[in-house]
């Protein structure tokens, strides 16, 4: 589990640990230099099972994760997010299906959204079911995995090697395609994780979309058949245009300009490259003071509509 500064959502995340049905676990809790208040609680925890490491502040979550992952010793290993909560029977479950299938080496489970105070969230997609079997090429399309659904095994885990800790965000994404590569997965479709949504989470758009182009390009470079090759570059352009996309909506015209040149070479046969750039282009490169007259055309536009 990395923490920082989120004393508010630590302790019920802890509490779902202690309240697991299966009792042959070890807690290891990686700091990233939180403050006085969460080092006091993370101090509080006396019980034998849990180890909690005091590292520097780095704010990436990678290098809090790999610390831990050195000196954990259980034969499977569980991902749990400082702000999300396991269900009591989570761990039992996984554990008990990947040994009756020793073929698979990690395992997911269905999930679902709660608010910060711990309420299910009412939003239509508020849950998403559990994914199942070679799930590689559903990575980029159907299949959500979160991370504190997911379990693996130990030896599945030293054969990819640590999480790369150049990615601040969709360093997971990089890690189910290496487990991808080598296992399917082994789906429990129930709900036995609660993913919490707040106003508290970090990153950006222009870091996910810049990590998540670095994580398809690790996978070319390892790619083995030519349909994952060709879906991965697609992806690559589709990722560029996002990029560009976020650049423009943060008004930093010439990372737009950029992006899309060094992205031409190998985007332009791609129609989505060429929609969401031209888009980015076009926000980016317009007058301020016609976007917005735009924007203010747009929200008087909005309010007279009807009300039904």
């Amino acid at each position: 589990m990395p923490t920082f500064n989120r004393l508010e959502f630590v302790p019920p995340a802890v509490e779902s640990v202690f309240a697991q049905t299966f009792t042959d676990w070890e807690l290891i809790i990686a700091d990233d230099g939180s403050g006085p208040d969460t080092r006091a609680y993370l101090q509080s925890l006396t019980h034998p099972r849990v180890r909690v490491l005091y590292l520097a502040h780095t704010g990436r979550p990678p290098v809090m994760l790999n610390a831990a992952l050195r000196v954990a010793r259980g034969e499977f290993v569980a991902f749990l997010d400082s702000d999300d909560v396991w269900l009591p029977r989570k761990l039992e479950l996984q554990v008990a299906s990947l040994r009756r299938q020793p073929e698979r080496r990690w395992g997911c489970t269905a999930f679902a959204l709660i608010d910060a105070a711990g309420h299910p969230l009412a939003a239509a997609r508020a849950g998403w079911p559990a994914v199942s079997g070679r799930v590689r090429n559903r990575l980029f399309t159907d299949a959500v995995i979160a991370t504190p659904s997911v379990i693996a095994t130990r030896s599945l885990l030293e054969q990819v090697g640590p999480i790369d800790e150049e990615l601040a965000m969709n360093y997971e994404g990089d890690l189910w395609l290496r487990f991808a590569a080598l296992s399917e997965l082994d789906g429990i479709d129930e709900p036995l994780t609660l993913v919490r949504r707040h106003g508290r989470h970090g990153g950006s758009d222009i870091i996910a979309w810049r990590d998540l182009r670095r994580v398809i390009e690790k996978a070319q470079r390892a790619a083995g058949d030519m349909d994952f090759a060709a879906m991965l570059r697609e992806q690559r352009a589709v990722t560029s245009a996002g990029l560009a996309r976020s650049h423009a909506l943060f008004g930093r015209r010439i990372d737009v300009v950029r992006t899309l040149a060094e992205s031409a070479p190998y985007s332009w046969r791609y129609l989505q490259w060429w929609r969401v750039g031209a888009y980015a282009s076009a926000r980016a490169l317009a007058p301020r003071v016609l976007l917005r007259a735009l924007r203010e055309l747009r929200i008087r536009m909005q309010s007279r509509r009807p009300r039904t």
